[in-house]
């Protein structure tokens, strides 16, 4: 069976999350399956097909709920494995040795998750503080930079308001992951265009993947990038998502749901230029290419 189905792939979403323990905000529990599932088939209707789960160990994964959510929409839901950062990862990764971490992202890719049978297929996200990496994140970045390079498996980072990217990169590409495989996330949120050229030059793929979340940055500033890089020839190696993770995202709550996307920032795009190709690029040649594996039909 193919890995993904024809149609736009969203590289960046959660399903179900659970971050709420540490933030002390019940919001931070996204766990409303009938609007959620509601919304997923909207989304099928704007002609989505896959979305790439990034919720991993630590941050409320929940197989099962994902898989209903899936049955129940005609989305197909890719699942994730690994450690978010600082302060939501879990007591193992400071118990486990990094090649016990790594073993365990490598058998959740090659042989499934939990018992499920279901084979997660990227490693992410995972990530560092604002402007800072710090040990128990290095650790992290080690262990996932290790399971890649055996696996082969794409990895999707966090970068907290865009900040440490570069830093990111090198880390991964120094560590035997191939740039091609590696989106360094959140890079919308630095509003930094040159800094985002800069990464591109490195050959990574970087995810403007906070669509729509205007009170960090203008949806402009999304598209006025998005026409640089494209004047470079990079908008080969950039994917595109929201990153809902409250129940204040949906559109049952007042948020923006998961097709504000399509219904709000492909029109912008449009509007600015933006051909039917370039789209299909961002939705659908980007993610397929990052996502297929070597020896795997995709």
């Amino acid at each position: 069976m193919a890995l993904l189905q024809d149609g736009y792939t969203l590289m960046h979403e959660h399903v179900t999350i659970d971050l709420s323990g540490v933030k002390k905000d019940l919001d931070c529990r996204l766990d409303c399956f009938d609007e959620t599932v509601e919304e997923f088939r909207r989304l099928y209707g704007y002609g989505v097909r896959n979305i790439l789960e990034v919720t991993n160990l630590g941050m409320g994964r929940d197989i099962d709920y994902i898989k209903r959510v899936e049955e129940a929409s005609g989305i197909r839901i890719l699942v994730s494995t690994g450690f978010y950062k600082e302060p939501f990862l879990p007591e193992m990764v400071g118990s486990d040795t990094v090649e016990e971490l790594a073993v365990l992202a490598e058998k959740e890719v090659l042989e499934g998750i939990e018992g499920t049978g279901i084979r997660a297929a990227a490693i992410g996200e995972f990530g560092t503080s604002k402007n800072e990496m710090k040990p128990m994140e290095e650790k992290v970045f080690e262990a996932m930079s290790l399971a890649a390079v055996r696996t082969g498996a794409p990895v999707t980072t966090h970068t907290t308001l865009g900040t440490l990217g570069k830093e990111q990169a090198e880390y991964l590409i120094a560590h035997g992951v191939k740039p091609e495989k590696i989106i360094i996330g959140h890079m919308d949120l630095s509003q930094d265009t040159e800094k985002i050229l800069e990464l591109l030059e490195m050959g990574v793929n970087v995810g403007f993947d906070t669509v729509g979340k205007l009170n960090y940055c203008p949806d402009i500033f999304r598209v006025q990038a998005l026409q640089k890089i494209a004047e470079r020839g990079r908008l080969s190696q950039v994917v595109l998502s929201m990153d809902i993770t409250r129940k204040s995202h949906l559109k049952a709550f007042g948020g923006i749901g998961y097709g504000y996307l399509f219904e709000s920032f492909l029109p912008l795009l449009r509007e600015n230029g933006f051909s039917e190709e370039q789209i299909a690029m961002l939705l659908i040649h980007n993610p397929r290419r990052i996502l297929e594996r070597e020896g795997e039909e995709a």
